[in-house]
């Protein structure tokens, strides 16, 4: 289990801040900036595993490298949300043996916005029974918490009464919504999004033209971007993501941000011509109406495909963020060819971990 000692904290970043400096000299960046999280109460989202000892019920953790479980009562990562929840759930679950029967895992997140959803992950299949008292479990709640509740077992999903909570943060001076729903991928550690995503703000402040970006997910960067451009073109493969960026675009009022359902690697084929989606053509969206000057790309831990360097490379700007360093620098040797890198950034979201998240800014060479 790795140790967490906020009074630590300061010196775990300046240690991530080494080995990030260490690992990209070579390609001579300008001055990193370095983007801190809270020392505790930081992760917006956190699962535990139910553990049932006779009449007691707790969470617990597995140690990733002794396999041994450890007893949960206090969250340090966690949002005071959730620390506040976990005691009252178990209080509540403890009452009702139909509620407790099976259950052998909690999730929850919360937002900076004050909501909570609760998942209750089961080894057995809900019942009427269960309903009835979910819903009593969920009142009883509700009197300290805005709350919903959703059930699952094998091939069943009970949502009591939405599956998504709505997060607000303020970005640059201006309130942003956002839909996240259930076991889509959203950023945990929503006070340093916020900072991610003013800095993006601020690298493309002097971008013109249209931005194109690439596994937006939700809209998160998207959505905070589109005033610096005159059109924004998004692209992302989830389903239940797309949905929901629909859902932040009409949210927020934004008339000049499209997202369409592609892979950044059907993309490339379409922006290249070599092949027609029914997807575009559903959407009426017709690629040759953008001027996308500047690009934004946020892959996932593999980084990007050699065709999709080559395709990013026809971009004057580039925005990279990164939750991989070594699959950053392996892209960066590529980019660098092309481009200059002008902002350099560390944001820390998963304090007291090895993980880094990072920001790179390019220009194309003269």
């Amino acid at each position: 289990m790795i140790e967490m000692h906020p009074d630590n904290y300061q010196s775990q970043l300046d240690d991530k801040a080494a080995r990030q400096r260490d690992i990209f000299k070579k390609f001579s960046p300008p001055e990193l900036e370095v983007f801190d999280s809270p020392a505790e109460n930081y992760r917006l989202r956190a699962e535990f595993r139910v553990w049932h000892d006779g009449d007691d019920l707790y969470y617990i953790m597995f140690d990733k490298e002794t396999k041994q479980k450890i007893k949960i009562d206090y969250f340090l990562p966690g949002s005071k949300l959730i620390n506040e929840i976990m005691p009252a759930l178990i209080v509540e679950l403890k009452k009702s043996n139909l509620l407790r029967f099976k259950l052998f895992q909690v999730d929850f997140l919360s937002t900076l916005s004050g909501e909570l959803l609760v998942s209750l992950l089961y080894h057995r299949q809900l019942s009427d029974e269960w309903i009835t008292e979910a819903k009593a479990l969920k009142e009883k709640l509700s009197e300290r918490f805005n709350i919903d509740i959703i059930g699952r077992a094998r091939k069943q999903k009970v949502v009591l009464d939405r599956e998504f909570v709505v997060e607000e943060l303020n970005v640059a001076g201006k309130k942003l919504k956002y839909k996240q729903v259930e076991n889509s991928f959203t950023q945990p550690n929503g006070i340093v999004n916020q900072k991610m995503l003013e800095w993006a703000l601020d690298v493309t402040k002097d971008c013109s033209g249209d931005l194109l970006e690439l596994y937006c997910g939700n809209g998160n960067f998207s959505i905070a971007l589109a005033p610096n451009f005159e059109k924004v073109l998004a692209t992302e493969i989830s389903k239940s993501s797309v949905q929901s960026a629909q859902y932040n675009i009409a949210e927020n009022g934004l008339d000049n941000l499209t997202i369409l359902r592609l892979s950044a690697e059907e993309f490339t084929i379409a922006i290249n011509g070599e092949r027609e989606f029914n997807r575009l053509k559903d959407a009426k969206v017709d690629l040759t109406t953008f001027n996308c000057n500047t690009i934004f790309v946020d892959p996932p831990r593999a980084g990007l495909d050699a065709d999709t360097v080559k395709m990013v490379q026809e971009y004057d700007n580039i925005v990279y963020i990164s939750c991989s360093p070594e699959t950053l620098s392996d892209n960066l040797e590529a980019l660098s060819q092309t481009h200059n890198i002008d902002r350099f950034a560390l944001f820390d979201q998963f304090p007291y971990t090895h993980h880094i998240e990072s920001g790179v800014y390019l220009t194309k060479k003269s």
